[in-house]
């Protein structure tokens, strides 16, 4: 019994590659440069989209310190040593220094607006190849089916249903791959857009407070 599930298994393994042979073409191609690329953005995502590249809270309890100390030279050197969300949003508020509070509050919306920004746009190429696959993979069906059809037009009648099921089946396959490709890269997109909108969220509030703390003038 297990050896019989084991060829029958062995055989539908032969199959799909045999098909996957069979409809190779431009359409294929693409859809396989896109899994390459969709992958390598998952891998980078795991590296970089993280909380101590973001909001470390080493970082974090160090600003706030020396903004409750008002060590502002400190600070002014702290964050201009350091890249992370906060530090970038407080440096830019503290170049506003001098002014009164309402202007260091905008350049300090401003920041944190284009922080958000700046790394959501590392996670919306995730978003554009799964919406993209499943587009590509489509065309090729419909590619492949124009083809099947009119290779079938073309035996005058001599054709049986094996042969419109072949060429049904490699047109088949472009969706398939197209599926393929686009559910792990929206399901990366998702996970990494919540990650990303929570720690920014954080960090926004935590700059806030620091923001709030900088001497202004009167």
């Amino acid at each position: 019994m297990i050896d019989t599930l084991t060829l029958a298994e062995a055989g539908q393994g032969n199959a799909l590659w045999s098909l996957f042979v069979q409809s190779f073409d431009a359409f294929t191609v693409i859809l396989i440069l896109g899994s390459v690329v969709g992958v390598a953005t998952i891998f980078v995502c795991m590296f970089e989209v993280r909380s101590k590249n973001i909001v470390p809270q080493a970082v974090l309890g160090r600003l706030t310190d020396l903004s409750r100390a008002a060590r502002w030279e400190d600070l002014k050197i702290a964050v201009r040593e350091d890249d992370s969300f906060v530090s970038r949003v407080v440096r830019s508020a503290m170049e506003m220094s001098g002014r009164d509070r309402q202007a260091i509050r905008e350049a300090a919306e401003l920041a944190a607006s284009e922080e958000s920004a700046r790394w959501f746009r590392k996670i919306d190429f995730l978003s554009v190849i799964g919406n993209l696959g499943p587009l590509v993979g489509l065309a090729g069906t419909v590619w492949g089916m124009i083809l099947a059809f009119t290779s079938l037009g073309n035996t005058q009648g001599q054709a049986g249903p094996a042969d419109l099921s072949l060429g049904i089946s490699k047109a088949l396959f472009h969706t398939l791959l197209g599926l393929c490709l686009a559910i792990p890269c929206l399901l990366a997109y998702g996970v990494y857009r919540n990650i990303v909108d929570r720690l920014c969220t954080r960090g926004t509030v935590i700059a806030a407070e620091i923001v709030e703390r900088l001497p202004a003038a009167e």
